[in-house]
């Protein structure tokens, strides 16, 4: 899938070299939008729910909540679940949603201006920075984790990395030729890197729970 989308990439980068100002994007790269999309919509849904649950009965459990390490009843009481003033999911309903409706509008073939894929940019990167800040509050404030918002970070991950590779392959975003061709070759290594890093810091954070 990954694949594909780089390919088409490609191709949608010498045509727009050759005087296209709107572009297109590959199948995968859309599929991926989509799938990731509809990925933290569900967290998001899920989330906004238990949340109401919390509200009306503040003695409600959370079915994700397994044990005192994987507490999602003890993230969503916490005052960083509400960073902007408002739970955190809502901006996801949101956001999410919109990621989606540009996946489906790529696929039908739709084709957008440079601004509106840096727009894309900058909002991917906003949440992954979003999600960053949540992790650390997650590990070292609140002591817990909660695994629908694990699913929102992975989401959010992938649909960043994958955007900058659109990005970069495009000419969006300056790159020098060796780097555009790394990336595309290894198109995987960075998301699962950066997947990679936050797993062992959970693991780490909590060894000695893991292993007792």
């Amino acid at each position: 899938m990954a694949t594909s989308a780089v390919d088409e990439d490609r191709r949608s980068g010498e045509a727009q070299r050759r005087g296209q100002r709107d572009v297109g994007a590959g199948r995968g790269y859309a599929l991926l939008l989509v799938i990731t999309g509809f990925a933290g919509l569900l967290a998001s849904w899920v989330i906004t729910l238990d949340k109401f649950h919390l509200l009306e009965d503040p003695d409600f459990t959370p079915a994700c909540s397994l044990n005192p390490v994987v507490s999602c009843g003890s993230v969503m009481k916490s005052d960083q679940a509400s960073a902007f003033g408002f739970p955190n999911p809502m901006l996801g309903l949101a956001t999410y949603g919109v990621v989606v409706a540009i996946g489906m509008g790529v696929l039908a073939g739709a084709r957008f201006r440079r601004w509106f894929w840096l727009g894309l940019e900058f909002g991917t990167l906003f949440g992954v920075g979003f999600c960053t800040w949540l992790q650390y509050q997650s590990l070292y404030e609140i002591n817990a984790l909660c695994l629908w918002c694990c699913l929102a970070w992975v989401a959010t991950i992938l649909m960043f990395w994958y955007t900058t590779l659109h990005n970069v392959r495009q000419g969006h975003l300056p790159a020098p030729s060796g780097v555009k061709e790394l990336m595309g070759e290894f198109h995987w290594l960075l998301p699962a890197v950066h997947i990679g890093i936050i797993g062992m810091m959970v693991l780490t954070r909590w060894w000695d729970f893991w292993t007792g």
